[in-house]
């Protein structure tokens, strides 16, 4: 599958976060604001930025969500479960019947897993929280060698179940988070820009961080003057 767009920034070994489609400009928030008042512009001056400005430091969100991004991200399927935390999150704490959240990942009861995550660094448990990592292990051969002994192990022994007929949908099951998946992502510049200040932190695992950066990457190519605005307001504290 390939986008319209030549925004593709390369996340890990084998990742990707593709700009297939997208709607609306920088204008696009300062006409949907000013349509209260019946206005609207045909080129971005001084006065939209300052409009823009007021409408994300008093949090009148709505013109943001009219932006909206089509994206196709390729990720280790460890990362992807992080990411629809932000999907589910809007789906439950929204009472609208309309979201602005779409979600469609490639199935392995279709499609056989071949591709999987191979870490260039090994990091350290961190010794103050159960959850992060800090710095490298000594032993970096040793879990290089571990782990991709285990990979291969795992797809031969999936290969092998597929070829004993054995149903793709089952025979999935044994496989690990490390395998590569694929979705196409359609959200709002609001939605999008919370994922990126949430998942864009020191505390975040190294992994979705290279992500968020990637998301933010593709939001300030296509609504430069917003994501400035945005990020000036909400993540610069």
């Amino acid at each position: 599958m390939e986008g319209k767009f030549a925004i593709k920034p390369k996340v890990l070994d084998k990742g990707f976060v593709e700009l297939l489609d997208f709607c609306g400009t920088d204008l696009t928030v300062v006409n949907s604001a000013r349509v209260s008042f019946g206005k609207r512009k045909e080129t971005y001056e001084t006065s939209d930025e300052k409009l823009v400005r007021y409408l994300a430091k008093h949090k009148h969100f709505s013109p943001f969500r009219h932006l909206i991004v089509q994206l196709h991200i390729k990720a280790p399927e460890f990362v992807m479960r992080q990411a629809y935390k932000h999907v589910v999150g809007i789906e439950t704490s929204s009472s609208h019947s309309t979201k602005d959240h779409a979600w469609n990942e490639i199935s392995g009861r279709y499609v056989p897993v071949e591709e999987f995550y191979l870490p260039e660094i090994w990091r350290q448990q961190s010794p103050d929280s159960k959850q992060a990592s800090v710095g490298e292990i000594p032993l970096q051969e040793e879990a290089h060698e571990r782990y991709e002994n285990a990979i291969k192990l795992i797809k031969h022994n999936y290969e092998e179940l597929l070829k004993l007929g054995v149903a793709k949908e089952q025979a999935r099951i044994m496989l690990p988070l490390s395998q590569y998946t694929e979705v196409i992502w359609t959200a709002s510049f609001q939605a999008l820009m919370n994922f990126v200040e949430l998942r864009d932190k020191p505390d975040s695992q190294w992994e979705i961080r290279k992500y968020a950066k990637a998301v933010k990457h593709v939001l300030h190519q296509i609504y430069p003057k917003t994501s400035e605005i945005w990020e000036e307001t909400f993540f610069q504290k």
